[in-house]
């Protein structure tokens, strides 16, 4: 990638408010870090002429810290893959290896080497995660478990999400609560000003939420989401358990959202009992899955965990991609008309004709989905992946020792000049072209860990878009993304709306 000259690399001065706390999380790689640089000649060496794989060029950086703050530092500008760009210049490879968050790490923006750890299963690269995010997901995670247990339980959460039935449950939600949420915002009258991110968290969120566990909107609702706002703030904090601190409060909301949703589990049960199996519904939401799967593996407690984790997109993922959709389309006029135009089209054909906008509907808006795809492309709102070796394993001359983690780090792959034309434009039309399915494109991760929702979240945001577009006119207010520690808008993408009607 060539991009590495014309981006400035970060200055020391803005490490000052993340250098302390990130010093304490990777003082105790202090010693490792040490005795990885006694063993790095022997391990690169070593293997003689006769093996091919090496380790791959690179840097383990300061004692202690590693390069965790060089790429913070990077994390937080307008340019986080300054800090893989710089590497891929210095060393001539895609592929390098680093030390960061406390581990010696072989960080790579090779398109082929990122699929091959992804497709690989827990015989050579099992999850890794900062300590704090495990502690709060738990070992019953689907982000941790792995084998048998891991493919079950992705398999039936995967397939109830890619379900017509949950596909017309979701769409007929958004469409009830988009009506009221509009009908308030023309009752502000033109100009009304509202932050786009907010609204989509609030709707994204109860819509989930009662796909997972079929809650409805209500006082327990509300408690979950007060409940979630405190748990999900400590994925990325400081990994002290003490009373008091971040880490602690988080886990202590958890234990109160696992009461909840267990109450709601044993309740499902108890009536499954009662219905017998000629009487039974078909599922309607995610722990019906479950719960009918009949495996004593998949207890009340590892349930009750996996929803809570399963929510994390409802703050993270769906609403930011259609705030970012929302910003890239207002900075491009010529592509919010299209998208305009294409919607508009859809709602005259569909009124004409009396009926009401399906799932499928939204799905065939084909326009609307190269958006989205460009959206996913240069949002990056999952810039990468960390997996951890179990054995020494070798690909493409590459070297990934035991114990070593692999980062693979989508956002610089997303942004290749040598994969997308000026890839830094916000172009949906190139997705006209380009195939979807190839290793260069993975906003939702790949293998037996791709994200299950990734058809919800189009949908979701295929319908908040269509919805926007032929009910509003909008002007937007300058906002700048960040990047670190998740995505989001700084303002909240603030826009102005205007009713067409």
């Amino acid at each position: 990638m060539s991009t590495a000259t014309a981006v400035p690399w970060p200055a020391p001065p803005c490490l000052a408010g993340v250098a302390l706390p990130l010093l304490v999380v990777v003082a105790a790689a202090g010693v490792s870090l040490l005795l990885f640089r006694k063993l790095l000649p022997a391990m690169d060496g070593g293997r003689g002429a006769g093996r091919e794989a090496r380790l791959p060029p690179g840097s383990f950086g300061w004692p202690v810290v590693g390069e965790t703050l060089d790429f913070v530092s990077c994390a937080y500008s307008s340019r986080p893959e300054a800090f893989v760009d710089k590497r891929r210049l210095l060393y001539g490879s895609a592929v390098f290896r680093s030390h960061l968050f406390g581990s010696a790490t072989v960080v790579t923006a090779d398109a082929e080497v990122s699929r091959f750890v992804l497709q690989s299963d827990a015989r050579a690269f099992v999850p890794w995660y900062p300590r704090s995010l495990t502690e709060l997901m738990g070992k019953s995670s689907i982000l941790l478990i792995n084998g048998s247990l891991q493919r079950r339980v992705h398999g039936l959460v995967g397939a109830f999400f890619k379900s017509p039935q949950l596909k017309a449950q979701v769409t007929a939600d958004m469409q009830r609560r988009l009506a009221p949420a509009f009908a308030a915002w023309r009752d502000q009258g033109p100009g009304a000003r509202l932050r786009i991110q907010d609204h989509a968290k609030t709707m994204v969120f109860q819509i989930l939420v009662r796909g997972l566990i079929g809650l409805e909107a209500g006082p327990e609702m509300q408690q979950l989401k007060q409940q979630f706002q405190e748990f999900i703030v400590g994925l990325m904090s400081l990994p002290i358990k003490l009373p008091g601190t971040r880490l602690y409060r988080s886990l202590q909301a958890k234990k109160r959202m696992a009461r909840l949703i267990q109450r709601i589990i044993q309740e499902k049960r108890r009536r499954r009992i009662l219905d017998g199996d000629g009487r039974r519904a078909p599922p309607q939401d995610a722990v019906d899955v479950l719960i009918g799967a009949g495996s004593d593996e998949l207890t009340d407690e590892l349930i009750s965990d996996n929803m809570i984790d399963l929510m994390i997109p409802a703050e993270d993922s769906v609403p930011v991609l259609i705030t970012l959709a929302i910003k890239y389309l207002s900075e491009c006029p010529l592509a919010l008309q299209q998208l305009e135009e294409e919607n508009m089209q859809l709602k005259r054909r569909k009124t004409d004709i009396g009926e009401t906008l399906q799932w499928t509907d939204y799905m065939s808006l084909s326009f609307t989905q190269h958006v989205i795809t460009e959206t996913l492309r240069m949002g990056n709102i999952i810039s990468g992946i960390m997996r951890k070796a179990v054995r020494d394993v070798e690909v493409k001359g590459h070297l990934i020792p035991k114990g070593w983690c692999v980062f693979m780090y989508f956002r610089s792959v997303h942004l290749d000049d040598k994969l997308y034309d000026e890839p830094y434009r916000f172009n949906p039309w190139r997705w006209k072209e380009k195939d979807m399915s190839t290793s260069s494109f993975t906003p939702f991760g790949g293998g037996q860990r791709l994200c299950p929702g990734l058809d919800l979240a189009r949908l979701e945001a295929s319908i908040f878009l269509h919805h926007l577009v032929t009910s509003f006119r909008w002007v937007a207010e300058e906002d700048h993304i960040v990047n670190f520690p998740t995505v989001r808008l700084k303002r909240g993408m603030p826009i102005r709306v205007t009713s067409k009607d």
